[in-house]
């Protein structure tokens, strides 16, 4: 078998991958600040020492981490009614429900681990920082606020934008919806110019670099960060 990648142009990107790369980006950039403010609150809730509040929260940490991620995407996008997408997002939300739907799934489901990476980044900052807010007279929110989770955030950054990507490789499970992130980009192409093979090996080429690139950017940061310690 010969490859031939001579349908590789600037009209090519433009047409095929610019699109479905975007909205990769997109849907990474998105879940992972939901993510980070859903895991937030869960991380709070299972360390709060109330178990009307820890209790739901651990099961719904256990409940998103024991099931393929997969499998939740087709759970949102076939259980969900079309009227909850026009509800979140007017007509565009109906005739976009794959994307919708792949924003709200990967932002709750991702909320579950960066939940247990708050939780462990909150543990270990140590428990004198916290008993000295509450000796100058602060509330359990405001030594979280302003004490305790600036330290903790500093602690795990690297491991949160290692997860975030994880979360960018993750999307290319839209494809099972329908979605058109850039796998579905490259695969369309494939089958536009029958070159499915060349189209499949430049998009683990990109996915590749692409994450590659990023994690040796968090390499550098956690050595940053460890110099600050």
């Amino acid at each position: 078998m010969t490859l031939d990648f001579s349908f590789v142009n600037p009209e090519f990107l433009r047409a095929w991958v610019l699109h479905g790369l975007w909205f990769s980006l997109l849907l990474t950039g998105v879940a992972a600040l939901g993510g980070i403010a859903l895991g937030t609150v869960l991380a709070l809730m299972r360390l709060s020492g109330r178990a009307w509040l820890a209790q739901p929260a651990t099961a719904y940490v256990n409940l998103m981490r024991s099931v393929p991620l997969v499998m939740v995407i087709l759970w949102f996008f076939l259980l969900i009614p079309n009227q909850l997408y026009r509800t979140v997002a007017g007509e565009w939300g109906a005739a976009h429900a794959p994307e919708v739907s792949a924003f709200i799934t990967f932002t709750l489901f991702e909320a579950a681990y960066f939940a247990e990476i708050l939780r462990a980044g909150i543990q270990s900052v140590p428990a004198a920082q916290q008993q000295a807010g509450y000796a100058l007279g602060m509330t359990y929110g405001q030594t979280m606020g302003l004490v305790v989770l600036p330290q903790a955030f500093r602690n795990m950054l690297p491991v949160l934008l290692t997860q975030t990507i994880v979360l960018f490789q993750d999307t290319s499970l839209v494809y099972a919806i329908g979605a058109y992130d850039l796998l579905k980009g490259f695969e369309s192409a494939g089958r536009n110019f029958n070159r499915p093979v060349e189209t499949y090996l430049m998009a683990a080429g990109l996915y590749f670099v692409l994450c590659f690139s990023l994690s040796l950017a968090v390499r550098k940061l956690q050595a940053r960060v460890a110099i600050i310690r």
